[in-house]
């Protein structure tokens, strides 16, 4: 049965910073421990009920008041049910509040089928080094494809096509690159090459791009808001319930100088709980069990307010970053992903990041979810299970929120006397144009702290045989090579954070890196290319040979498994068991 609950008038008076005359206003200090329950969150000013959901958690139907707001810049009229106020700032344009209430209980509105969204995009091609030797493209650290697929997986089934993008799945392990020695200079750059192991007499470049790492006691206070998506289509235990469990883990991990902020948005949006210190770690977990799901999905009006708070509350000495969690199933006011990109674009100068957590099956638009974390200073995840919210919130906080560099681009050019032709694996929807490198009003992906960044190109090298034939009337002769001992040469542009002017670093590619046999290659290189080869044959990628099959892979990654403190590449192995035995989906 849908229940809803009636809407309400609330007497607000607000200010930035906050000043509430309601429940919110003069709450006493948090009491001991984290016990989310009805006394516990009573004792910090927030009301839950006795009952408990169906996980036995306890949940929130008595509500906390919330402040919803209307999706600007044309409010919509008042109504004697939900009398209208203006918050008015010296910094932002006015932001329209009303005093409704979001509905509770699963909504009908979203029949349980599957209309999962991914962006096309098709694979790259092979380029030929004397017409085009210059590949240029954004990084990406997001890791949302993998931990995507290894949900298909794990129900028996491939993952569509679009859904795998190799570069993140590449990009979700730690390959032990060694570490820059100081900020100022936030990166560190290693390369490898070794034969392929699906393609005869072709090489595959390794390129390594390790971030620095912040020592804990430099890294600056969190300036959070999280953004919940609490409509009807995250009633399901594996969305708003992980969702809450998740960020349990994230509020595990604040300081006493960190600030919290919850935005919450179903079929309108409203604040939650006001930026409240990180020491208020039960205050905080009593706001988030307040909520429930049902109603539509105002995810344009949840991320207008979520900024709006942000830049309210902008504090010049922390990292503030909004923290989105939703199935990106966004169908009330602004829906469009494009015009969502234009808005979240928007806000790049703003100094605030966007990280983007995406949750749920049959559903889930990873459309949506690329389009706001590649446009608006963010990165993007999925989290399939309590273990992957550990990995994001607390194995890796550094590279999830403290930003060490934005706007990273890396360009190669390859020697034509040494390589013949190239192809990137991976990173279609980050490629840049060659021109794109210099200019620095280009977007392109930010780093965190100690986060990394590895990129894989196919090789054919000069003498062997060419994936197209040689022209008839223009010769290739004309291309002047470098020196023969060099590969290519490699750039990297970045901007330090709040900075508008990139830096540049650049290195020669030699070829005395080259492995003569792939078994001799570095372990991280291997295993690089195991998880390559696993993305691209689930892609179905015309450029395997057809006897690379699921065992070769496995082969791989076994004999490239290392320490595997975490478990995490032994799960990999069993992913590529379980891609063998899978069944197809309809794409």
């Amino acid at each position: 049965m849908i229940t809803t609950r009636k809407l309400i008038s609330i007497s607000v008076a607000i200010s930035f910073p906050f000043s509430l005359s309601s429940s919110f206003a003069a709450l006493p200090e948090p009491v001991a421990g984290n016990d989310v329950s009805p006394a516990a969150c009573a004792a910090v000013g927030i009301k839950l009920n006795d009952i408990r959901d169906k996980t036995g958690i306890f949940g929130g139907r008595g509500g906390l008041p919330m402040i919803m707001a209307a999706p600007p810049p044309a409010p919509p009229p008042p109504s004697a049910a939900a009398p209208m106020m203006r918050l008015e700032s010296p910094r932002t344009q006015s932001v329209i509040v009303s005093g409704a209430r979001m509905p509770s209980g699963p909504s009908s509105a979203y029949p349980q089928f599957d209309t999962e969204k991914y962006p096309h995009a098709t694979q790259n091609p092979v380029k030929q080094v004397a017409q085009e030797p210059v590949s240029t493209f954004s990084i990406d650290v997001d890791t949302a494809s993998y931990s995507n697929a290894r949900r298909f997986l794990k129900d028996g089934q491939l993952p569509p096509r679009d859904a795998v993008r190799v570069e993140e799945m590449v990009n979700y392990f730690d390959y032990g690159y060694a570490l820059p020695d100081k900020a100022s200079e936030p990166f560190r750059i290693s390369t490898a090459l070794a034969p392929a192991p699906w393609a005869h007499k072709h090489r595959i470049l390794h390129v390594g791009v390790q971030g620095y790492d912040i020592p804990r006691a430099a890294q600056p206070p969190m300036n959070l808001v999280f953004l919940v998506d609490n409509s009807g289509s995250m009633y399901e235990p594996d969305r708003l319930p992980l969702a809450k469990k998740s960020l349990n883990v994230l509020i595990d991990q604040l300081r006493p100088q960190d600030r919290v902020a919850l935005v919450a948005y179903a079929g309108t949006a409203g604040l939650v709980l006001s930026p409240t210190a990180g020491d208020q770690k039960l205050k905080v977990r009593c706001a988030l069990q307040t909520l429930d799901a049902g109603g539509s999905t105002a995810g344009g009006q949840g991320l207008a307010l979520a900024y709006a708070l942000a830049e309210q509350n902008f504090r010049k000495d922390a990292v503030n970053r909004i923290i989105l969690m939703t199935d990106g199933d966004f169908n009330v006011g602004i829906s469009d992903p494009e015009k969502l990109k234009d808005f979240v674009a928007g806000k790049r100068k703003t100094g605030i990041y966007l990280s983007v957590y995406g949750f749920g099956r049959g559903n889930y638009k990873d459309t949506m979810m690329q389009s706001l974390a590649q446009n608006g200073n963010g990165t993007a995840s999925y989290i399939d299970t309590l273990d992957e919210a550990r990995k994001l919130f607390r194995d890796d906080l550094s590279g999830s929120i403290f930003p060490i560099a934005d706007d990273v681009k890396i360009q190669i050019e390859f020697n034509p006397k040494v390589v013949s032709e190239y192809r990137l694996i991976g990173y279609e929807t980050r490629i840049l144009n060659r021109e794109d490198f210099n200019n620095d009003r280009v977007d392109a992906g930010d780093v965190g702290s100690r986060a990394s960044v590895t990129a894989l190109y196919e090789l054919t090298m000069a003498g062997e045989k060419q994936s197209v034939d040689p022209l008839r009337y223009v010769s290739d002769t004309k291309v002047k090579g470098g020196n023969s001992s060099e590969l290519g040469y490699l750039k990297l542009r970045y901007k330090l954070p709040g900075q508008d002017s990139s830096k540049l670093m650049q290195t020669p590619i030699s070829v005395s890196i080259a492995s003569p046999t792939l078994a001799a290659a570095p372990e991280s290189t291997r295993w690089a290319i195991a998880v390559a080869g696993f993305g691209e044959k689930l892609r179905g990628s015309p450029w395997l040979d057809e006897k690379f099959g699921w065992d070769d892979i496995k082969a791989l990654a076994q004999g490239a498994r290392g320490s595997d403190a975490y478990g995490l590449r032994a799960e990999f192995v069993r992913l590529v068991d379980d891609a063998k035995d899978a069944k197809h989906v309809t794409e």
